[in-house]
């Protein structure tokens, strides 16, 4: 059956493209539209939309827009506002798009405005039989969960790294811009505050994952813990690869056990079964035994190693492609100095 498909997506903090996962998603609901044959319509919100509606000018049957300064950062009174306007302009019966900070924290309130129904942090969209199904995961990554709703509109909100981006031919789009009439404003856009970069080890679009477990901080071989030379091993290898940080639950931990710990990692560094599952293209653990409720955060790395002096570690029984039985703390300083020739 033919269904209208709307996307959605908003111009990133630097103002002329959007973010990474905006094409990911893009790509599923160009999936879903060749599927159903439906037909596949664009609306885009920022300060400027006709840059990168250039860039999808061949993603699409027409492509709506709601620009302006008001529109240049995110704000709910206004977010909603611009979101509503393009959905009814469109005429959608099933809205995608996809899971960023901005959109998730307004969706829901577009979606009630409209009287239809929102699932967020959906992973695949399928058609099969005239009937659309979404899929999602619970219960930390152990369950997926499988979603049809009759209701209209259904607003879909798509996590990063589970569809392939899409990849078309840019040219002249033409945008058909709505004109939205906004409540009066009781917030204001101050700036944008970002850590040191060298502060950051939370990064989302590294390539690489490094997990550090809880032997880091261990009494090694001459019965001594050695953290401030595991901090130093592992914050030099961050910088020069740019990968981020993980860390076991076992490690997170220690904090609130008046044990000695690594100073920059936090709950939110933690991955695992009550943890974060990124999505990142490779893995690398280090000083983890790779237990069960630590390696289900890894079921999405396509490409898993790990370092441990124990060879008959969970890491050794399946669980990873690559185990190096070797000592982290003399691995790292090699591998950082090999790094730093490049």
């Amino acid at each position: 059956m033919s269904k209208n498909i709307l996307f959605l997506a908003h111009v990133d903090e630097s103002g002329t493209v959007l973010p990474k996962v905006a094409f990911e998603v893009l790509g599923a609901a160009s999936d879903i539209a060749a599927q159903t044959g439906g037909k596949l319509t664009i609306g885009l919100i920022g300060h400027d939309v006709q840059g990168p509606a250039n860039l999808l000018a061949n993603a699409a049957a027409g492509i709506l827009g709601v620009a302006g300064p008001d529109f240049a950062h995110p704000r709910y009174a206004t977010d909603s506002a611009a979101l509503e306007a393009i959905c009814r302009a469109a005429g959608a019966e099933i809205v995608i798009a996809p899971g960023t900070s901005r959109f998730m924290r307004v969706i829901a309130g577009v979606a009630q405005r409209l009287k239809g129904q929102v699932d967020t942090h959906i992973t695949s969209i399928e058609s099969a039989n005239g009937t659309l199904t979404a899929k999602r995961w619970f219960y930390r990554q152990r369950l997926e969960g499988t979603i049809q709703r009759d209701a209209r509109p259904w607003f879909l909100v798509m996590d990063s790294g589970c569809h392939e981006a899409w990849t078309g031919v840019s040219g002249a789009a033409k945008v058909e811009m709505i004109d939205v009439a906004l409540p009066a404003q009781r917030t204001s856009f101050a700036g944008i505050r970002v850590p040191n970069t060298q502060a950051q080890t939370i990064r989302p679009d590294a390539k690489l994952l490094f997990v550090a477990g809880a032997g880091w901080c261990k009494k090694q071989a001459d019965g001594k813990t050695h953290v401030p030379d595991a901090e130093t091993a592992i914050l030099e290898f961050l910088q020069a690869s740019g990968a981020s940080l993980g860390g076991s639950k076992s490690l997170v931990d220690q904090s609130g056990e008046n044990q000695a710990v690594l100073g920059f990692m936090t709950h939110l560094n933690q991955v695992g079964q009550t943890g974060s599952t990124p999505r990142h293209p490779k893995g690398l653990s280090t000083c983890c035994h790779g237990e069960e409720p630590h390696v289900v955060g890894w079921r999405f790395i396509h490409e898993r190693r790990a370092i441990n002096l124990d060879p008959n570690c969970g890491w050794a029984h399946g669980k990873a492609d690559v185990l190096y039985v070797a000592d982290a703390f003399e691995v790292v300083p090699k591998l950082n100095a090999l790094l730093a020739k490049k």
